[in-house]
């Protein structure tokens, strides 16, 4: 059975309008500070000052026991790293998840970024396919679509470009919590999951693998890594399905 997700009060949605904003701007202000010799940590701890200094709550910190903030992770790490004591290199994949809390709702945004490398380069590559499937999943994010046009033109998409998606992570509904009904999977059939209706709010995903799909969890029970080591690339939009098409709510 497919689980739908929830319609949000206007009030609600002004609330996430405004979470979304605020974790946009935080993470763009970020972005000036990414640089060889900085630590994830300070990453950290400057996402985690933004957010509060714009009024609102981190949305990671303290949930389901997650350390920080943010989750950083480095070149083959997908999802989920822990900031710690490690500094950015030249060369680096570092891919950037947080999210914030006002009234009670919630946003979730995530970005990939090359330190101080060329885009036109491989790693280059893999962070533009993996941006524009997010793009591609949020113009299909629209009243009357089931979820699986989502995911089926995002998978289709990935695989053309030589990629693929991680298949046992996926993107999700959000509101009052962060992560609600209905799953938004990356990978399936058009006319697979719930049924896109206005008011809905989701958090469409993409995670995109070098090399093969499978993933591993690091023993700090948190990390997630490819397999194989192969690098990967994550971003992340929280989209409104509105009766003029998808609105993302997580950009400045």
């Amino acid at each position: 059975m497919v689980t739908e997700g929830t319609i949000k009060t206007p009030d609600q949605m002004n609330s996430m309008i405004e979470a979304g904003k605020i974790v946009a701007k935080v993470l763009l202000e970020c972005e000036k500070n990414l640089k060889s010799s900085i630590s994830t940590e300070e990453i950290d701890d400057f996402l985690r000052e933004a957010i509060k200094k714009e009024g609102a709550k981190p949305a990671f910190l303290g949930l389901y026991d997650f350390p920080a903030t943010a989750c950083i992770s480095l070149n083959e790490e997908i999802v989920h790293g822990i900031p710690g004591s490690r500094k950015l290199k030249k060369g680096d994949i570092v891919s950037i998840d947080c999210g914030a809390i006002v009234d009670g709702m919630y946003s979730d945004h995530a970005k990939t970024y090359l330190i101080e490398e060329s885009n036109n380069s491989a790693k280059g590559r893999l962070i533009s396919v993996t941006k524009r499937a997010l793009d591609i999943g949020v113009e299909n994010a629209i009243s009357g679509n089931n979820i699986g046009m989502i995911s089926n033109t995002i998978e289709k998409y990935v695989l053309e470009q030589g990629y693929d998606v991680v298949r046992e992570y996926v993107g999700h509904g959000i509101g009052e919590q962060l992560h609600e009904p209905p799953s938004v999977p990356n990978f399936g059939d058009k006319e697979d999951g719930a049924l896109l209706r206005v008011g809905m709010v989701i958090a469409i995903e993409p995670m995109v693998t070098e090399g093969s799909w499978k993933t591993k969890t690091l023993d700090d029970k948190w990390t997630v890594v490819t397999e194989d080591g192969k690098l990967s690339a994550h971003f992340e939009h929280t989209v409104a399905i509105t009766e003029n098409g998808p609105k993302i709510l997580t950009k400045t």
